[in-house]
């Protein structure tokens, strides 16, 4: 990372995020790697888009746009959308300042935040998403015109899977991050995940909770793309941690996309 970069990462109000101390700061350093990665890889995608104004939708801790707002340039205005009241307060709180603010996401539904922004963030979000189309819509409202969607979900199929169920085991044997409760996947399931084509191939659990949920199982990065090709129109798709190896050989993949639907 830079040196304005590195000297953010140094701040107690970055650290002290609740997704920041467990991925980026996780004490295991290949998932520390891992998610620094994934937020280097995602900084360098918006950084070339040049955002003026810029919308990350379920920023949860806020590290993405702490990191997006320690260096320059950086977008005039930034705002983080979050569903729970007290992540956004918490952001507010530790991050917020004239040209970075937080909303709870329902606020985004008012006509002030219409056709508002030239750039939206879409981070490790919709492959935790029961009714996607909904919050696809909700984004493509957001959106200018002639502006830019970036959506970030990671490889759950292929051999990503296997790697990553594995890592996450471990993790949970050590007691790392939140991989005690990784969902199992019988032998059946492993051999649909791992030749999985562009269709949903196993069937996601779905979690209660105030909004219902489902975790990474099952998830299929390439069935999200074709749901979002419906709106937008993908530009590139980006890997990640080492974006050389391209999506089926990465933890995460990054869509870039344009609207192509007028409001």
């Amino acid at each position: 990372m830079g040196s304005e970069r590195a000297e953010i990462l140094s701040d107690e109000a970055l650290r002290s995020g609740h997704y920041a101390a467990k991925q980026i700061f996780c004490k295991d350093r290949l998932i520390a790697w891992s998610h620094r990665r994934r937020f280097e890889v995602g900084l360098d995608v918006v950084r070339a888009l040049a955002p003026r104004r810029l919308l990350d939708y379920g920023c949860g801790d806020g590290t993405f746009l702490a990191l997006l707002c320690a260096e320059s340039p950086h977008p005039a205005d930034a705002t983080g959308a979050e569903l729970d009241d007290r992540q956004v307060f918490d952001c507010r709180e530790r991050l917020g300042r004239a040209d970075l603010s937080f909303v709870h996401i329902a606020a985004l539904d008012g006509p002030d935040h219409r056709a508002r922004y030239d750039t939206v963030v879409c981070m490790e979000v919709l492959e935790h998403v029961v009714d996607v189309d909904a919050v696809v819509r909700r984004l493509d409202r957001v959106l200018a015109p002639d502006g830019r969607l970036v959506v970030s979900v990671p490889v759950e199929t292929g051999v990503p899977l296997v790697l990553k169920q594995a890592a996450r085991r471990v993790a949970g044997w050590r007691g790392i991050g939140d991989y005690s409760s990784t969902s199992a996947y019988t032998w059946r399931e492993y051999w649909r995940g791992i030749f999985a084509g562009r269709t949903q191939h196993i069937e996601r659990p779905v979690y209660d909770g105030d909004v219902p949920f489902h975790d990474h199982k099952g998830f299929n990065w390439m069935a999200l793309a074709d749901r979002l090709g419906e709106r937008f129109a993908i530009e590139r798709i980006v890997a990640s941690p080492l974006p050389v190896l391209g999506p089926h050989l990465a933890t995460q993949v990054w869509f870039i996309a344009r609207k192509t639907i007028p409001l």
